[in-house]
């Protein structure tokens, strides 16, 4: 008979503790106890607790290989059994009569009555589990939580998600903290209201004037929506969006001028100045192209009766020299040049090159909402959270890994799927392309989609913007980057030690198939890799995946109520066609353009909630869930964090000097996944 002694710990989060029987067996290389009750006078497994047990064995079952966790609701005389309830146990700690402590980290609910099987903390790739036990419990993990997770094709052309319809239908692991769910709602509810009393959610008609809108930008003031209010009409501020906006995505340096898109020397000689030329200013480097020709012949959409319009645009910018503000020289509206789809320039009337601007914007918003936050900072960060659900058992190190970095995302997005991405739901009713629109967008994007885009630095050196001033989602992002590769670099180098370990873990391998054939549906043009030979490439791989499922989500996502507060500055949609000619922009045809009253509070609404955390937060790097129980990668964790704070110093040392500072990358503001 051997005595051990076991070390429980509960979550301290609302709803953690448990009033069932809890169990465990322990099972060696030379068999299994039988289940030993855990059970001390008074209540155990409390939420926050950490308790003590001492359980006998019968038998020696040799060197300890698997914890097996039994959960069943008590018994009580004459009422029976009462209905299970869930615990979310934190770790297990047992200690032998001989040797030292063993750490089974769990960090799971265990809902209803049932069985948990946990594997000492030790994290281990697939061929350095020798044992045939230890083999098959992997297998079984996996097989479990393969059909507990399962994928579904939402649209045609989409990457994969979760097969599921409701968050009601989650389970524990994967949802919202009833905290968080709270919060929520909460915010919701009173933003909701807010709209409602002021009876503008309501009023499907045009606004009266600018000055109107102002009822509306009361709603909620942060400091960047104030800067948009007061600047929306400036040049110079118009520019900088593409830089530090909500999409710092798409612009790219110009060395040559499209054809499709004929500017001349004359047009724009008033903002270079004399003694350049278009052919100087492009062999120097100093233009910039946004082009968001992917929006050409989009479906567009019906809001209140009323049909809605698109533009593809051009856009032209100029680096002055002195590191002097980027500014615009000209804007077409169109991907077809002609007598129909005049060149917009500064020095037109105010009213035309307003007008020009904000249809640029009202692109902004559909290429943002659609591809740089739906697609790219939602749908495949979800798809490498199932991914890893399915193909890496809890012992991998790369699982360990990885797996602060889906907390939530399968809610949020099966919410999104609920109240967002659906028909007569926010998008289709209130945007000026609809549900259709986008998923049109993204079928298309799908098809366009290569590595080097999810790789910041191949990003940044494709679109040729690495010195371009002031660009602060670059400069942030690059830091972010290279401490969170650095940081992978050291984890991927204590579990494998040659390329050829990278090659032999088929658990890695199947995690990176199942990627490319749900996430990036087996195109190869993409050059998303299908399969991993090495270990640098592991690292690139990898912190692409955590990068997008943090930092990049981070920028493109906290800033949309910023940019949007002031509708005029994102129109969600337009109620006229572009202009065909020059000369013909008013005032109240600008407004007429704009979206109704209904449709603008509607989207400032759900970009509102969509910008802020509703509480439960991780920021990055931060890591409660001790998932890694071994010294060497705890040590790279806190190098980690160290470097992180060392980023966030310097980002608010700058942003003291800024008129505007960009903080949607400072590492406490940005969450370890996305989350909301």
């Amino acid at each position: 008979m051997a005595e051990f002694r076991v070390r429980v710990s509960t979550g301290e989060a609302f709803g953690a503790g448990t009033w069932d029987k809890v169990s465990v067996s322990i099972v060696g290389t030379r068999g299994e106890s039988p289940p030993l009750p855990l059970d001390n006078l008074g209540k155990e497994f409390t939420a926050g607790a950490e308790e003590d047990f001492r359980v006998t064995l019968p038998e020696d079952v040799g060197r300890v290989l698997l914890l097996r966790v039994h959960k069943a609701p008590p018994v009580l005389p004459l009422l029976g059994p009462l209905a299970p309830d869930a615990w979310f146990c934190r770790w297990f700690q047992l200690t032998p009569p001989r040797g030292g402590h063993l750490l089974f980290p769990c960090y799971q609910w265990l809902e209803g009555a049932g069985t948990l099987v946990l594997q000492e903390g030790t994290a281990k790739v697939s061929w350095a589990d020798h044992h045939p036990v230890l083999q098959q419990q992997r297998q079984e993990e996996l097989q479990d939580r393969q059909e507990m997770y399962q994928w579904k094709a939402y649209n045609p052309g989409w990457p994969h998600c979760l097969d599921e319809k409701t968050v009601e239908d989650l389970e524990l692991n994967i949802k919202y903290s009833t905290a968080k769910n709270a919060n929520f709602y909460l915010q919701a509810g009173s933003a909701f209201a807010e709209m409602k009393i002021k009876g503008l959610l309501d009023r499907k008609g045009l606004w009266r004037s600018l000055n109107e809108m102002k009822r509306i930008f009361n709603f909620r003031r942060t400091p960047g929506a104030e800067h948009a209010f007061e600047h929306w009409q400036e040049d110079a501020f118009f520019a900088s969006q593409f830089l530090n906006g909500l999409n710092p995505v798409l612009i790219r340096r110009c060395h040559y001028l499209p054809k499709n898109f004929p500017v001349t020397d004359a047009m724009v000689a008033s903002v270079l100045g004399p003694g350049t030329s278009l052919q100087a200013e492009l062999e120097k480097g100093s233009l910039f192209l946004v082009d968001h020709g992917i929006l050409s012949g989009i479906q567009t959409n019906v809001i209140n009766g009323k049909p809605q319009f698109s533009a593809a645009p051009m856009t032209l910018l100029y680096q002055s020299p002195g590191c002097g503000p980027l500014l615009p020289l000209a804007i077409q509206l169109s991907q077809t040049p002609g007598p129909n789809s005049p060149i917009f320039l500064p020095t037109d009337d105010k009213w035309d090159w307003l007008l020009a601007k904000t249809w640029v914007r009202n692109a902004e918003f559909f290429f943002h909402e659609a591809l740089t936050h739906l697609l790219h900072s939602h749908l495949l960060p979800e798809v490498f959270t199932l991914a890893t659900l399915r193909q890496l058992p809890h012992c991998h190190p790369l699982f360990k890994l990885l797996i602060p970095h889906t907390r939530y995302t399968l809610h949020i997005n099966t919410l999104a799927r609920e109240l967002l991405i659906v028909p007569g739901q926010v998008v289709d009713r209130s945007t000026g392309i609809g549900i259709e629109g986008f998923s049109e967008l993204i079928q298309r994007n799908m098809k366009q989609l290569n590595y080097s885009l999810l790789c910041l630095p191949e990003d940044i050196r494709t679109r040729g913007v690495e010195d371009i001033p002031g660009y602060y989602y670059r400069d942030d992002g690059m830091q972010i980057w290279g401490a969170v590769e650095r940081f992978v670099s050291e984890i991927i180098g204590i579990y494998y030690p040659s390329d050829e370990s990278v090659q032999d873990d088929r658990e890695l391998q199947a995690w990176v198939r199942e990627i490319f054939s749900k996430g990036f549906l087996n195109q190869e043009s993409s050059g998303i890799p299908s399969s991993l030979e090495t270990r640098e490439a592991l690292v690139q791989y990898v912190t692409m995946v955590i990068f997008t499922c943090s930092a990049k989500h981070a920028a493109v996502s906290a800033g949309q109520f910023d940019s949007c507060a002031w509708m005029p500055n994102l129109p969600p949609s337009m109620q006229l066609p572009p202009p065909t000619s020059k000369g013909l922009a008013t005032c109240e045809g600008f407004i007429a353009t704009l979206p109704p009253v209904n449709a603008t509070c509607d989207i400032i609404l759900a970009l509102w909630l969509l910008s802020k955390e509703p509480g439960d937060r991780r920021p990055l790097g931060t890591y409660p869930d001790e998932h890694f129980t071994e010294e060497a990668p705890r040590r790279s964790i806190a190098t980690f964090q160290s470097r992180l704070a060392q980023i966030s110093r310097g980002i608010q040392e700058r942003n003291w000097g800024l008129v505007l500072p960009y903080t949607y990358l400072d590492p406490p503001l940005i969450e370890n996944s996305v989350s909301i």
